[in-house]
């Protein structure tokens, strides 16, 4: 007679353990997951996703927060800012591709997350992403304040 928690195979199963039973589908023990788990959106997803008034500004920065952001970048560290435009902007693009694109193969760059890019940006400036691309988007000195604000909103309530 074997109690609780007793091997009933000989020993072969650990006390109070029993393996799971799973259907076999096409593999060994290895079932696909009912539901896949969503991938997030990619930043050049939420741009397009902007631009046509889809997604919300507040949706739109909270991809941002968390996406890589590449940045072109010069022999001294830190952002290189265009100044031949009304306020100075800095490009900024949503893929190794895009920054390609603009600045050419044998370019340097950097990659940080959107949420550093709002942390690190200088007062004054705003930023360009995709500059070639065909879902340019401008975010004048303002704008990048009112995202500054939205973070702060988002991490300190």
């Amino acid at each position: 007679m074997y109690g609780y928690g007793q091997p009933m195979d000989g020993g072969a199963a650990q006390a109070g353990y029993a393996p799971p039973q799973q259907p076999m589908s096409g593999g060994y023990g290895q079932q696909p997951p009912l539901y896949p788990e969503p991938s997030p959106p990619s930043l050049a997803d939420a741009v397009r996703a902007f631009t046509t008034g889809q997604v919300t500004a507040e949706d739109f920065q909270q991809v941002f927060a968390t996406s890589k952001v590449y940045c072109p970048r010069g022999d001294n560290p830190g952002f290189l800012a265009l100044h031949n435009t009304q306020q100075p902007v800095i490009p900024m693009f949503t893929s190794l591709k895009e920054l390609r694109r603009y600045a050419g193969k044998e370019s340097k760059y950097f990659v940080i997350t959107g949420a550093e890019v709002i942390d690190l940006l200088p007062t004054g400036y705003g930023f360009v992403l995709d500059m070639e691309g065909e879902h340019r988007m401008v975010f004048d000195a303002k704008a990048v304040e009112q995202m500054v604000d939205f973070a702060m909103r988002r991490m300190y309530g």
